[in-house]
């Protein structure tokens, strides 16, 4: 091998450790989405680029469907995946988290004028939701107390509020806070119920990553520093309240067994 080879291939191996490959549900606003050229950006988006930079990494965005995060982790076909995930003993027997910064609740979102105001208002109603989310589990979970007419599962959000909006649907159910983003979009929607699940959001890694503590301390320095409270009132409009997750340091989570 030439010097000239020998630098190329050295090159190319550190500026292959250089990059943070970050799967990413590319239709999750205001968490992460696609603008109009084509580029991620959200909030999420925002934490993942500052994590990076503070690695001395870049961060490479991939577009997957929801499904295909937990396969690219488990896969370890990317460093760490974001789209709102929810930390669930279920998902810490085969994939690793980060400490949590914010914690969710759930939507149901309807047609302006609709009669469902509540969850009970869900029963013998026509509901939809995204297929292998937190907010199907949780649907799943109460299938004898709710007592759903009909349950669609949907593989993106975009075509769950299509369908909602005419009427295949009465009701979807999602993050609170990516339907309110939705539906300053899209006329004619309105989020009837917000539901209190204690839901901790966080970015999910491979079980084995060799970067998650180094991760999971940045997160703690954005915390302490103001950055994680400016991106959330950037993107959320609102200041996190205090002593909330978005400002409280947390350890990295662990499985109960």
């Amino acid at each position: 091998m030439t010097a000239a080879v020998a630098f190329a291939a050295m090159t190319g191996t550190a500026l292959a450790q250089d990059v943070l490959k970050v799967g990413s549900y590319p239709a999750n606003p205001p968490w992460e989405y696609k603008n109009e050229a084509g580029e991620f950006e959200g909030f999420e988006v925002d934490i993942v680029t500052e994590i990076a930079d503070r690695m001395g990494m870049e961060a490479e965005f991939q577009g997957l469907d929801f499904r295909a995060l937990f396969v690219a982790t488990a896969s370890q076909r990317v460093d760490m995946v974001i789209s709102s995930l929810t930390i669930t003993e279920e998902r810490l027997e085969s994939q690793a988290f980060t400490q949590p910064y914010v914690e969710g609740a759930l939507g149901i979102g309807v047609k302006s004028g609709s009669d469902i105001a509540s969850m009970d208002d869900l029963k013998g109603r026509r509901v939809g939701s995204i297929a292998t989310s937190f907010p199907e589990n949780w649907l799943k979970e109460r299938e004898e107390e709710l007592q759903l007419g009909s349950y669609s599962s949907y593989d993106t959000t975009s075509n769950m509020l299509t369908d909602l909006r005419n009427g295949r649907i009465e009701a979807a159910v999602n993050d609170v806070v990516g339907l309110r983003y939705a539906f300053t979009k899209m006329e004619g929607l309105d989020v009837a119920a917000e539901i209190n699940t204690g839901e901790k959001f966080a970015m999910m890694m491979p079980k084995a990553s060799d970067k998650l503590e180094q991760v999971n301390a940045i997160i703690s320095e954005m915390k302490e520093d103001g950055t994680m409270a400016g991106l959330y009132e950037k993107w959320f409009g609102v200041a996190p309240a205090e002593g909330s997750l978005t400002v409280t340091p947390q350890p990295v989570p662990t499985s109960a067994e």
